[in-house]
């Protein structure tokens, strides 16, 4: 049997502490697998794209992921897909998901996770973008440490109003303001051009930027890289298609962070900046711990695909 997985059931078994936990183990051993994660994308001859990651795989995980995802910019939601969670043992279809809200789960609590290891003190917190990765990466974050104050900017005023009120936050009218403001920054935006520049910054600040996660979209200029402490999940990835693909180096991955390889920020007047393509070891994260949650409590609706 099947166990079919919407968005309700979905948010009915995760909740963020649980999955801030397994993440953190996550980037702790993921490094170990023997078999790379690969994220393969190709353009459509319609207004989108499509993304796989496979396989996603974590050492003592008896089971993998693959996800298919179309990106629509101009829908809502844009993105689409699903998550497939398989036996290790046999290759059984033991669950089949919604990506979009277990890709919106594992960036945004991932994000939380980053930036609370690499920020400092911070009396703002600014979200660009107010989707559903960057609820999840506020909800996470207020998990981790004291938020203080929120200012959000999205092209769609409502949608930051509507963001605004649900976490007692402030519209501001431009991403410059929002950086202008705060401590901590998340942008998590489809832009293909640059939001934030060194001038839009002060040292001291540091940036979450969700929003790169193909080639061709950009969130920060290359000064402010250049400028910056730039940590990503995935050196290789984000040369070829995240916020490295047009130069930059990164000084290290969050993996290096957690194991404390690396030590982050170094001083109080670092810029940061965390900026993930996204992993497919992080789907299987997610996927399995609610699977195995709906597991126990009977959650979900059971289909035989091969009756």
């Amino acid at each position: 049997m099947t166990l079919l997985l919407t968005r309700g059931d979905l948010e009915t078994v995760l909740d963020p502490e649980t999955c801030l936990d397994a993440l953190r183990d996550g980037f702790l051993n993921a490094d170990g697998g023997l078999i790379a994660g690969q994220r393969v994308r190709t353009d459509l001859p319609f207004p989108g794209t499509a993304t796989a990651l496979i396989p996603g795989l974590l050492p003592g995980v008896p089971a993998y992921t693959v996800k298919v995802n179309a990106k629509f910019p101009a829908a809502r939601p844009a993105l689409r897909g699903v998550i497939c969670l398989h036996s290790g043992i046999d290759g059984a279809l033991l669950a089949l998901m919604d990506s979009a809200t277990v890709t919106a789960w594992r960036t945004g609590l991932a994000a939380a996770l980053g930036t609370h290891l690499l920020a400092g003190h911070a009396d703002v917190l600014g979200v660009i973008g107010a989707g559903a990765q960057a609820e999840l990466m506020v909800r996470g974050l207020g998990a981790l440490r004291p938020r203080g104050a929120l200012a959000v900017h999205d092209t769609s005023v409502d949608r930051a109003a509507e963001f605004a009120a649900r976490h007692g936050g402030r519209v501001l009218g431009s991403a410059a303001e929002v950086a202008a403001v705060s401590g901590i920054v998340l942008t998590a935006t489809w832009s293909r051009t640059p939001l934030l520049s060194l001038a839009d910054t002060r040292p001291g600040q540091h940036f979450t930027s969700l929003g790169v996660d193909e080639p061709g979209k950009a969130e920060l200029a290359a000064d402010l890289l250049d400028a910056s402490v730039v940590v990503v999940d995935d050196r290789p990835l984000a040369v070829s298609m995240g916020v490295l693909a047009n130069g930059g180096t990164a000084a290290a991955t969050l993996g290096e962070v957690v194991r404390g390889d690396h030590p982050g920020r170094a001083s109080d007047t670092d810029r940061t900046v965390y900026a993930p393509v996204g992993l497919p070891w992080q789907d299987l994260t997610v996927a399995w711990t609610a699977y195995e949650r709906a597991e126990r409590e009977g959650i979900g609706q059971r289909v035989d695909l091969l009756a």
